[in-house]
C-alpha cells in the first residue's frame, strides 16, 4: 500500500482546506518545492499534488509552483485539478507529472477519460470526490445525482489506472478515514482505490491496511502529517506491512 503525501496548491503556496472550502485555508508552507522535498527526504515514494485554483476555474492555475516541485523531487507524481481536456493532460504528463487526475470531466464527459486512457495507457486516474456518498464537482462547489460507485463503475474496461476517491465531509476534518465506504467502493469494482479524506492517525492507516485485500492501492495524507500527527516512517512502514 502507498502512503501518498499531499500537496494542495494555492496562489502558489502549499495549504490544507476543511471540507474543501477555499476560504478555509491554512497556509502550512509558502515553497511548496521546499515542502516536496522534505516528503521524499522522510521516505515517502510518491506525492499527490491538486491544483485548488486550477479545480474551482477549470484550468491550471497553479503551474509554476508544480513545476517547481517536480524540478525539486526524483519520486513520481500523482496531479489533479482543473484538467478537462486532452491538450492539458498532454502538457502536464510532458511536464513530467506521472499519472493526471481527472475528476470534474469524469462525471461531464467519460468519453473524454476513456479517450486519454487510451493514449496515455497506465497515465489517469479518476478522482471520485462524494459528499454523502454522492459525487461533487468543480472543486466540490457542485454536486451532482450520480453515486460514487455507479461513477466507478461506468471506467471498468476504459483502462483506469486507478480511483482516488475522497469523502469530503471528513476532508481536513481530522475525523478518521471513511475506511467502510472506501473498501465497500473498491469491492465493488476491479479498478484499486486510493482513500482519501480525514487520515487523523496512524490508526487510519492501519485499518486501511488490514482491508487493503479489498483493492486498496493507498492513502493520502495531508493536515495530519503537516500537523504531526502522523510519523511519516511509521506511515510508511505500516503501508509496507513491516509494522
Amino acid at each position: 500500500m502507498i502512503v501518498f503525501p499531499a500537496i494542495d496548491l494555492k496562489d502558489g503556496q502549499a495549504v490544507r482546506l476543511r471540507k474543501g472550502e477555499m476560504d478555509s485555508a491554512t497556509v502550512f508552507n509558502d515553497s511548496p518545492a521546499a515542502q516536496a522535498r522534505s516528503f521524499e527526504e522522510q521516505g515517502f515514494r510518491w506525492l499527490h499534488i491538486v491544483d485548488l485554483n486550477g479545480a474551482f476555474e477549470g484550468k491550471p492555475v497553479n503551474r509554476s509552483a508544480v513545476e517547481g516541485i517536480l524540478s525539486s523531487i526524483s519520486m513520481p507524481t500523482q496531479l489533479g485539478g482543473g484538467i478537462r481536456d486532452i491538450a492539458t493532460i498532454e502538457q502536464w504528463l510532458e511536464a513530467g507529472i506521472t499519472r493526471v487526475i481527472l475528476g470534474t470531466i469524469a462525471v461531464k464527459n467519460p468519453d473524454l477519460v476513456r479517450e486519454a486512457c487510451r493514449l496515455f495507457p497506465g497515465k489517469i486516474v479518476v478522482g471520485i470526490d462524494a459528499r454523502g456518498g454522492m459525487v461533487a464537482t468543480e472543486g466540490w462547489a457542485e454536486s451532482s445525482d450520480v453515486s460514487a460507485v455507479d461513477l466507478a463503475r461506468k471506467f471498468e474496461d476504459a483502462g483506469v489506472a486507478s480511483i482516488v476517491y475522497t469523502d469530503i465531509d471528513r476532508d481536513g476534518m481530522l475525523q478518521g478515514c471513511n475506511v467502510d465506504s472506501t473498501a465497500d467502493l473498491a469491492r465493488a469494482i476491479s479498478i484499486p482505490v486510493v482513500a482519501s479524506g480525514g487520515v487523523a492517525s496512524i490508526e487510519d492507516i492501519k485499518a486501511l491496511k488490514a482491508v487493503e485485500a479489498a483493492g486498496i492501492e493507498g492513502v493520502i495524507c495531508g493536515r495530519s502529517l503537516y500537523d504531526g500527527r502522523i510519523d511519516p516512517a511509521e506511515a510508511v512502514a505500516v503501508a509496507d506491512g513491516r509494522l
